[in-house]
């Protein structure tokens, strides 16, 4: 491991400044709804976008914007998704336009997201109102309200940070991100703003971020939904004076390392504090032919309803477990699958050889009343290894999205 894990958010990278407050689209007062993440200087910048046909109209001015690819800025409001609207794009170019004039920079140089409810016209003019004192309350140490700020059904803040060194040169990679619910492979961010400090041409940066996202934010599944705003960008000021990263090198290798390990704690976070869920589930698929054999096992377990279900019930049942495995579209030896269950209570096998076994079902019902689980599955047919983020399918899942709009 080359890097190590730091207190901090996105201001944690060297020229980063945030802030987050309400500006009043959200009726809550005491929500933060509109946030800012700003640079000194402009970054070389990359982003992946949801694969959802149906995208939210900040998506498509930010593609324009990043273009180029680079960016200066952040703009972020939560409460309205600005999606299927007929004057979104015009007014994401108008939150664009708005830090722009504040900040004093290129309007072309700023991310432009929302989230909230889809279809719901936007007003601009809270933001508008609000822009003075979003850019007066700038700060590096104002993370936690931009995290606080992107918010949707979202119970807790979902901020990592981590440092490595390249080129004898402390680099810093922070992030943010945002997602309970409309959560499902591919992207399934819902929304993620990292920077870092590190030099870093936008070529490589966009292939770290492509990576990055498939070995992490690609892994989660809390509903089976896919957002139509999912956006995962990356901001590089260069500030920390490595050498220019400009191919797949040694270096390139320990910044897609660093910055790997911030997306998957960050999926981790999203994952566990899914819409109503009670735990973090992680299955780890091992012995798969390939490793996109491994992930879309893995991905097939977690995403099945039947297993989220059983999670929440703290019911071993193999049965769902091989049953998902079996539907993965991966040709698989059925006779040779082991599957197990791990937590903080222990570890306990109940699956052989494709074949239920005796076990203890009261230690089964231990290990899966804690918080975290493991749903560990075991091919027996090669090297490939993945795994993939997901929680249990609740109650309290079906009665916050029975009346989300309303």
């Amino acid at each position: 491991m080359l890097y190590k894990f730091i207190d901090g958010s996105v201001t944690a990278p060297i020229g980063f400044k945030s802030s987050g407050i309400h500006c009043g689209i959200r009726r809550n007062k005491s929500k933060r709804d509109l946030g800012l993440i700003f640079c000194e200087k402009k970054c070389n910048a990359a982003a992946v976008y949801t694969t959802n046909l149906v995208q939210s109209s900040p998506i498509t001015v930010t593609k324009r914007n990043l273009a180029d690819g680079t960016a200066q800025a952040v703009i972020v409001n939560s409460g309205n998704a600005n999606t299927c609207n007929a004057d979104g794009e015009q007014k994401a170019e108008e939150m664009c336009r708005l830090t722009a004039e504040a900040l004093g920079i290129d309007k072309n140089d700023v991310i432009v997201a929302s989230t909230g409810v889809i279809a719901q016209t936007l007003s601009i003019e809270p933001i508008a109102n609000g822009m003075a004192e979003l850019t007066a309350q700038l700060s590096r140490s104002g993370g936690s309200d931009t995290a606080e700020a992107i918010m949707t059904t979202d119970t807790v803040k979902k901020e990592a940070a981590v440092e490595t060194v390249i080129d004898g040169k402390t680099i810093k990679i922070g992030g943010i991100s945002k997602g309970s619910g409309m959560i499902h492979p591919n992207m399934a961010t819902m929304l993620c703003f990292i920077t870092t400090d590190a030099a870093i041409s936008s070529e490589m940066l966009q292939k770290a971020v492509k990576k990055a996202a498939d070995e992490t934010f690609n892994m989660i599944s809390i509903d089976g939904d896919m957002s139509t705003n999912d956006t995962l960008s990356v901001m590089a000021s260069g500030l920390a004076g490595n050498n220019e990263i400009t191919e797949e090198d040694e270096n390139y290798n320990i910044f897609l390392e660093a910055l790997t390990a911030v997306c998957r704690k960050l999926s981790k976070m999203m994952a566990k504090d899914g819409e109503g869920a009670t735990k973090l589930i992680i299955c780890k698929v091992s012995g798969a032919v390939t490793e996109n054999d491994a992930k879309a096992v893995a991905k097939s377990v977690i995403s099945s309803s039947l297993v989220k279900a059983a999670m929440f019930g703290a019911d071993a049942n193999c049965g769902r477990i091989l049953c998902a495995v079996g539907y993965s579209g991966c040709d698989v030896n059925v006779r040779k699958i082991d599957v197990s269950y791990a937590s903080k209570a222990g570890k306990i096998d109940v699956c052989k050889n494709g074949l239920g076994m005796d076990f203890s079902e009261e230690l089964a019902k231990k290990i899966l009343l804690e918080d975290e689980v493991d749903i560990l599955v075991e091919l027996n047919d090669g090297c490939g290894f993945a795994e993939a983020y997901g929680c249990d399918l609740t109650y309290e899942y079906v009665k916050i999205n029975g009346d989300y709009r309303t």
